[in-house]
């Protein structure tokens, strides 16, 4: 079998179309078949920031319900469930407070879909069958990390096959709590805390007091923030070379080659380390939407079988 691992979409149908095309999938009048022994495996992050949602979705979700697909959850996916469904221990107040921050980050979705339409409901009860990580046997794919620790807080809120129920939205939409701090880790990624009156500007212009660090490197606990950061150089030059992250703790239990997007890596598609491939290369900027070609009869894992729509 050979999975086609595609990167986060971000609502940018045109680009999806071309690249499942230079897959070698076709569409039959109701899904993009696969070619002969092929699955799209779909690394979450469907929605938001493009100008094609519901296109992107319909391709997404058809190709999931003929077989010809799987995906996972991403944190767009999740934050849209939150955005929309009351807090109960308030119902005057959502999951995910509808601040400018998290409004805008949404806008594409709900200009084109509709706050509380049907539309809207459908596509929520939809994001519900995505499961936050997939383990087959050859390879795992999550979104952003894949953390026993974080799995094990969070695997007696899910459905067995790891999908969220509303009950395991709400717990892990409690900020300070154990479920909430393995989905963020999960979905999100392992941060690490920058040191008083230290922050970073992220894409979007929004300060940020963590900093994302790569969790694939073999350590993670007080080392140089510089050397295991997740973070573009213009970033770095505001925190003093000499700082070093605190204690982090981590799970990874298996050696199975990891599949996550979330990143907005850039420039040559290379390995992250030699058990974690990244699939998101910023499409929904001026990135190419990638894909990796993982075959599971020839599992070593090489630069060679990345796979990109350059247009």
């Amino acid at each position: 079998m050979i999975y086609d691992v595609i990167g986060d979409v971000h609502g940018q149908a045109d680009k999806l179309i071309g690249l499942l095309t230079q897959l070698g999938y076709q569409y039959d009048g109701q899904c993009f078949q696969a070619p002969a022994n092929h699955q799209a495996i779909f690394i979450g992050d469907l929605i938001d920031r493009g100008s094609q949602q519901l296109q992107t979705l319909s391709i997404v979700f058809a190709m999931i319900d003929h077989g010809q697909a799987l995906a996972v959850m991403g944190n767009h996916e999740y934050n849209a469930l939150a955005y929309a469904t009351p807090d109960a221990r308030d119902a005057s107040q959502y999951l995910r407070q509808h601040d400018d921050k998290n409004t805008s980050q949404h806008q594409a979705f709900l200009d084109e879909i509709g706050f509380g339409s049907e539309l809207h409901q459908f596509w929520l009860k939809r994001f519900y069958e995505l499961p936050l990580w997939l383990a087959l046997d050859d390879a795992c794919f999550v979104h952003a990390c894949w953390d026993s620790d974080a799995m094990a807080v969070l695997k007696p809120l899910l459905t067995n096959d790891n999908r969220l129920t509303p009950l395991a939205l709400q717990k892990t939409s409690e900020e300070g709590t154990p479920p909430f701090e393995a989905l963020e880790r999960v979905l999100k990624g392992v941060e690490a805390t920058l040191p008083e009156g230290i922050h970073l500007v992220d894409k979007e212009g929004h300060q940020r007091k963590n900093v994302r660090v790569q969790w694939w490197q073999p350590s993670l606990s007080f080392q140089p923030i510089h050397q295991i950061a997740r973070a573009s150089q213009e970033d770095l030059i505001h925190i003093p070379k000499d700082t070093l992250s605190t204690e982090i703790v981590f799970g990874l239990d298996h050696d199975k080659p990891i599949f996550v997007g979330h990143y907005w890596l850039n420039g040559t598609p290379e390995l992250l380390s030699h058990q974690v491939v990244c699939v998101d290369y910023s499409a929904a900027k001026d990135g190419f939407l990638t894909a990796y070609q993982f075959d599971t009869d020839h599992p070593a894992l090489t630069s060679a079988n990345f796979i990109q729509y350059q247009h």
